[in-house]
């Protein structure tokens, strides 16, 4: 008798990801290291910055307190959600403490009220729109989520950033005619699935509403994704993967199945969609591309569990996710700071199966 080879695959992948949680458990320490190493490293740094006069000149620490490592403010602000969401999991890990105190460091009423300032500003209307706004979400949403004193008391020092946060995507989501389809920072179907799990935790009704009715109107019709295409030699994010996986949280498993079908052509058996192949890591731009392998690995995850149980294509989708996940984790490393900075968030956000297991992708169906 002869085994079909992509059931091989999906055997493997069921195997390697069910003895995947203590490998992930153990990753973890590599990953906090990373964010540890570089949340209050100030420099390099690469600041979007929009000066209106001689007085807007300062260096990082003294513009954004909060957010001024990592090499840019979404890497910092990822970079601080990294260090709550592991120390949350892992409470007894030996990264736990030393998380919390970089935590507390940064995470001061004082820096985050000067941070709220900051964007609010005169000529910062686009500020960090939408990727670092999703990111600043995602911590929120971990602090949220978070039973402990001293995470509440984070929560509430966050607030007033939040609330500038969330009213400059509010006031700019009806106004947006198209979706922006890149896969770097400007894409809007990455940062639209942030934000609604962000608005489902924190139970913001209205926003929710909006950002499920935008990613309907601007994607709900949308078929023949030409995936193979992709990906652009930048790319961290998939526009087609992460259009899906932002849809699947707005339909119900049935009705997403319908629009996957017309919009993904996705095998029942074979290999589809090879990983990326990164050239050159301490590249800035080309190591973009590890995080393309763990953020498709992710969506890929998100998208397998939206879909109804006798869905055939989950196998494959299963089996491709396994794939990305082992080379983009490879790529994870402290070599050059170009990856290291950042790949660390991407990391723990598809071990620790954000968005999936923890309920912050629950649909209102």
């Amino acid at each position: 008798m002869r085994l079909d080879l992509t059931m091989l695959v999906i055997v493997f992948s069921a195997i390697t990801f069910v003895g995947s949680s203590s490998a992930d458990s153990a990753a973890s320490d590599r990953f906090a290291t990373l964010a540890l190493d570089c949340v209050h490293q100030e420099y390099p740094n690469h600041i979007s910055h929009s000066m209106q006069n001689d007085a807007d000149v300062a260096p990082p620490r003294e513009l954004t307190p909060a957010f001024y490592g990592c090499l840019d403010w979404h890497s910092s602000v990822h970079g601080h959600w990294l260090l709550a969401r592991l120390a949350r999991q892992y409470p007894q890990s030996e990264y736990a403490q030393p998380a919390r105190k970089a935590l507390a460091q940064s995470l001061t009423r004082e820096h985050l009220l000067a941070e709220s300032v900051y964007v609010s500003a005169k000529g910062r209307r686009s500020f960090e729109r939408p990727y670092g706004i999703a990111w600043l979400l995602q911590l929120v949403t971990e602090l949220e989520e978070w039973d402990d004193d001293e995470a509440r008391h984070w929560r509430a020092n966050i607030a007033p950033l939040e609330a500038a946060m969330v009213d400059r995507l509010v006031s700019w989501l009806p106004d947006l005619t198209y979706p922006v389809r890149s896969g770097t920072h400007s894409q809007t179907a990455f940062a639209l699935g942030l934000a609604l799990d962000w608005a489902r935790v924190t139970g913001d009704e209205a926003a929710e509403g909006l950002i499920a009715e935008r990613a309907q109107t601007l994607y709900g019709a949308d078929t023949g994704c030409p995936i193979h295409y992709e990906p652009s030699g930048a790319d961290f994010l998939s526009p087609c993967l992460a259009e899906a996986d932002l849809l699947r949280r707005v339909l119900s498993p049935s009705a997403f199945s319908s629009w996957l079908t017309g919009f993904l052509a996705i095998p029942e058996t074979g290999d589809w969609l090879p990983t990326a192949t990164v050239s050159d890591r301490s590249d800035p731009h080309l190591v973009h591309l590890d995080g393309l392998n763990l953020s498709r690995a992710w969506m890929l995850e998100g998208i397998a569990s939206a879909l109804p149980d006798e869905d055939p294509r989950i196998g494959v989708i299963r089996a491709t996710a396994n794939t990305h996940r082992i080379v983009g984790l490879e790529g994870v490393s402290p070599e050059h700071y170009a990856g290291s900075h950042w790949l660390g968030s991407f990391a723990t956000y598809l071990v620790t199966r954000r968005g999936i297991a923890d309920g912050s992708d629950a649909q209102s169906r």
